[in-house]
């Protein structure tokens, strides 16, 4: 089988031209294989090219623990890379995920991924959360080089409020308009160097909570991105107009046995 391997701001993910719809995504053993990082090829997350009658191409993805996830949004900016490589669409392509319709504009050098709205904002046992295509935790911190993100997030990404788990986002304010992020990712059950609709809620609630403009500038372990956005119907807890942009990129390609 032919992979390909993108990272996007570290986040990194194979990547299956799988437009024969040959690849056997049942098989939670073998993407989780694949996704391992001593016996595999090493992923957070793989996902699936597909075929689709009314878009340029449709977007499978899996978390490293093989099961089918929710929205990636480093993911679906790696995946507007990697069809761009294959000659799918020119500068702008227009794509379906499983939490809907995506579009995305390319340059040489970052990706802008258009996000879907953000219809509320909740507390729950006191934790500010929300979806962003994704369901996410948002906490802020004034030292997060310190924090124990892996035990910390852990905690809350099993918290009985969070039906089916929930990812953890810790944000440090930097300056006026940008705040460094650390994530807990539930499926790979660990930190990640950058996680892109984690980040695209760390930059919503800064909005909420801080009152930072738009666009908000993120600091990741993996690289630098940046989320706009437009509040809607007079809300701060409802967005619209989202665009996740940053690098994505290949870094290689390759063939493994399954």
């Amino acid at each position: 089988m032919d992979f390909f391997k993108y990272q996007g701001t570290g986040n990194d993910f194979v990547m299956i031209d799988d437009r024969a719809g040959t690849f056997p995504r049942t098989d939670q053993a073998v993407i989780e294989r694949l996704c391992d990082r001593r016996f595999g090829i090493g992923a957070d997350g793989l996902i699936l090219l597909q075929t689709d009658p009314d878009y340029d191409f449709r977007m499978v993805y899996f978390n490293a623990d093989g099961a089918e996830g929710s929205m990636c949004g480093n993911g679906g900016r790696c995946i507007v890379r990697f069809a761009h490589d294959l000659g799918l669409f020119d500068k702008e392509t227009r794509f379906l995920a499983v939490d809907g319709e995506h579009t995305a504009v390319v340059t040489d050098s970052d990706i802008s991924l258009k996000m879907g709205d953000v219809s509320g904002v909740e507390s729950r046992n006191g934790l500010t959360f929300l979806n962003t295509g994704s369901p996410h935790v948002v906490q802020f911190t004034e030292d997060l080089a310190s924090l124990d993100v892996v035990a910390q997030g852990r905690a809350i990404r099993n918290d009985a409020a969070f039906s089916g788990g929930t990812n953890v986002n810790f944000g440090q304010v930097i300056d006026d308009h940008t705040v460094r992020v650390r994530t807990y990712e539930r499926g790979v059950e660990d930190e990640t160097y950058s996680c892109g609709t984690g980040v695209t809620a760390v930059a919503l609630i800064a909005y909420r909570q801080l009152a930072m403009p738009d666009p908000v500038f993120i600091q990741t372990i993996g690289g630098n991105l940046r989320v706009s956005f437009k509040p809607m119907n007079g809300s701060d807890s409802q967005f619209g107009s989202i665009y996740l942009t940053g690098p994505a990129q290949r870094v290689f390609t390759g063939t493994i046995t399954r």
